[in-house]
């Protein structure tokens, strides 16, 4: 019986890294990334399932390079079963700080991106018997923070796109779900993230608060120890599960944030975040 075969974006480091690592123990996984030059972590998470994983050159902004990854599993594996779009960066910055092509950026990697990817992937999807998409959305989807615009505005994008997408593909028996992490041990605030150029411009309005979430983050950086392994888990699970829900958040973190904001009058949510942003980092305001 051939293995089933999974299409993992973004698995040079953290969330799908792990994934990859993990999957291979049951599947074929396709480890898609922009440079695969070092392939150290993966080959240390995943050990002797390595010889599970194809690793092959792949940027979600670049239709020409998907096109070529997706002939190739066709002609190689003749199926696809499990997509996960994990690949994603974060463009920071005030609004009026971010340039029209920083935010641009920014959505055609993490929303059109995931977009080209899963059309490609759509007509082999649909001839497995048990598909399913797994989108690595995150709290910020759902709940929106000050300096990350952008980013909230592509993950807001994305969970809408998911939810229409399940109804979409529902005839097909293909399954659509969103993963909600909050902050894990990942690139996504390291070396991929992209602070606005205009944020480091002293004449820009927003300078000084720019710098001090800036410091902020590099002070809670070190904190940030939850291992992306807890969410490669989950999609693990994910892809054996028969039926699958349409959001999952991860941790307690994110679901007080979440439950708290559905529960109260967004107005009172507002207030309670301004003020702990007042207190942690617009101290000068």
């Amino acid at each position: 019986m051939m293995k089933r075969v999974a299409l993992i974006t973004g698995c040079s480091s953290g969330f799908g890294a792990h994934t990859a690592a993990l999957l291979a123990q049951d599947f074929r996984v396709i480890a898609t990334m922009r440079d695969p030059s070092d392939l150290t972590l993966l080959k240390a998470l995943a050990g002797p399932h390595f010889d599970q994983i194809d690793v092959m050159k792949m940027d979600v902004t670049d239709p020409i390079q998907i096109q070529k990854v997706m002939d190739t599993i066709t002609q190689r594996e003749g199926r696809l079963d499990i997509l996960v779009n994990n690949a994603g960066i974060c463009v920071a910055g005030f609004f009026e700080d971010l340039s029209h092509h920083e935010i641009e950026s920014q959505m055609a990697t993490n929303f059109f991106g995931v977009q080209h990817v899963s059309r490609a992937c759509l007509g082999l999807l649909k001839q497995s018997p048990d598909a399913r998409i797994i989108m690595i959305s995150s709290i910020a989807g759902r709940s929106a923070l000050p300096f990350l615009g952008a980013y909230n505005a592509s993950k807001w994008a994305l969970e809408g796109f998911s939810e229409s997408l399940k109804f979409e593909l529902a005839p097909f028996g293909i399954q659509v779900c969103l993963v909600e992490p909050s902050v894990f041990k990942t690139k996504i605030l390291d070396e991929n993230l992209y602070i606005a150029k205009r944020a480091s411009d002293p004449n820009s309005p927003y300078y000084k608060f720019s710098q001090q979430i800036r410091s902020h983050l590099e002070k809670r950086r070190q904190g940030w120890q939850k291992s992306p392994q807890k969410v490669a888990r989950l999609i693990q699970t994910l892809c054996h599960q028969k039926r699958i829900k349409t959001r999952y958040l991860i941790d307690y973190h994110a679901k007080i944030r979440i439950g708290l904001r559905a529960l109260i009058p967004f107005e009172w949510y507002f207030r309670i975040m301004s003020a702990l942003f007042r207190r942690q980092i617009f101290q000068a305001r």
